[in-house]
């Protein structure tokens, strides 16, 4: 009777929800997740790559509804043919997994894509400051799908139990097919010896690709536009700061996070940063962040303090997110470290 209940909370989701569209998934780091955020940011690194992982558990409480996870990986290419004196040119390649869990992995959905990259450097002043300009451009593969094993479902029903073999009387959840979708981006930089600044504008699902989640032919899933900056300096020889913001419309939904945080160097060498930071989240969240970076790894370990009308649920729901990222050698000078990069 319990999968009864699910299967029946499903459908009518899927319905209410049907004239916003789907959603892609969002992290609470986004600065964490730049592939998630601007194709243009790929290779746009400390290093000459970059792996990184986001895991996220949404909404821990009564019940799990949602998990999310990536893994992604970019690198700078051609550079032994390319003038790479001070960076001047550098393309990039990457790629990134993820999943997207609901109702303990009942309904899920799993996108793969490829990313190319080109960044220049426009002018450069007297005094080293670097005017840079990047694009980028992505093919996103998707699909979505309910486990009917995990489901009974009315139809099922033979008077003392369920007989999984019966139809479920579902068809349209059943005609799910994968889709493909393109993306692109640009960002502009300014990088001084001190400080540096990203700001970036992105588009993804150009295409409108249709979904099939429902039989509706006129479904399809809206294109989603981005637009994010940041910005870093060191305020002294230990501490830098770091701030950045994000904002996101898709589906006639929008949504912006904005924060930052301190980083603070505790050895000489600046082998080791301690970071710390807040962020807010429209209408959802307050965000606290701690972080350690530690030679080429980092991690960083978020919550979100629900603001939105869920704070008041009797069991308040929790929501944690997890950063893990590894650059590879041969950073190059003059650049702040940051959680961009």
């Amino acid at each position: 009777m319990r999968n009864l209940k699910c299967a029946a909370v499903i459908i009518s989701l899927l319905i209410i929800l049907k004239p916003s569209y789907g959603q892609d998934p969002s992290f609470s780091q986004f600065f964490s997740s730049p592939l998630n955020v601007n194709p243009a940011l790929t290779a746009h690194i400390n290093a000459d790559w970059r792996l990184i992982s986001n895991l996220r558990d949404q909404w821990v409480g009564p019940a799990s509804p949602y998990a999310t996870g990536t893994l992604c990986f970019d690198k700078k290419i051609l550079q032994n043919n390319t003038p790479n004196e001070q960076e001047k040119n550098v393309f990039g390649v990457g790629g990134m997994l993820m999943y997207d869990y609901a109702m303990y992995g009942v309904i899920k959905s799993t996108y793969a894509s490829i990313n190319l990259s080109y960044n220049i450097r426009l002018a450069e002043d007297d005094y080293g400051n670097m005017h840079r300009l990047g694009i980028g451009f992505g093919g996103i593969y998707g699909r979505r799908f309910v486990d009917f094993s995990r489901l009974n479902f009315q139809e099922q029903f033979v008077g003392n139990g369920f007989n999984t073999n019966l139809p479920t009387g579902e068809a349209a959840l059943s005609n799910m097919k994968p889709y493909f979708s393109s993306s692109a981006g640009v960002v502009y930089s300014y990088v001084t010896e001190k400080s540096n600044v990203d700001v970036g504008v992105a588009v993804y699902h150009l295409n409108k690709p249709r979904q099939t989640f429902l039989a509706d032919p006129n479904e399809y899933l809206p294109m989603r536009k981005v637009v994010h900056a940041n910005f870093e300096t060191f305020l002294n020889d230990r501490v830098i700061l770091n701030t950045n913001g994000i904002y996101q419309y898709q589906g006639g939904t929008s949504y912006f996070s904005v924060g930052g945080g301190l980083g603070y160097y505790l050895e000489d060498d600046g082998s080791t940063i301690l970071n710390g930071g807040l962020w807010y989240w429209s209408k959802n969240a307050v965000i606290p962040y701690v972080g350690l970076a530690y030679g080429d790894f980092q991690f960083g370990l978020s919550y979100d303090v629900t603001v939105s009308k869920l704070a008041g649920a009797t069991q308040r729901p929790n929501t944690w997110e997890l950063s893990l990222i590894l650059r590879g050698n041969n950073k190059p000078s003059g650049i702040i470290p940051c959680p961009w990069k």
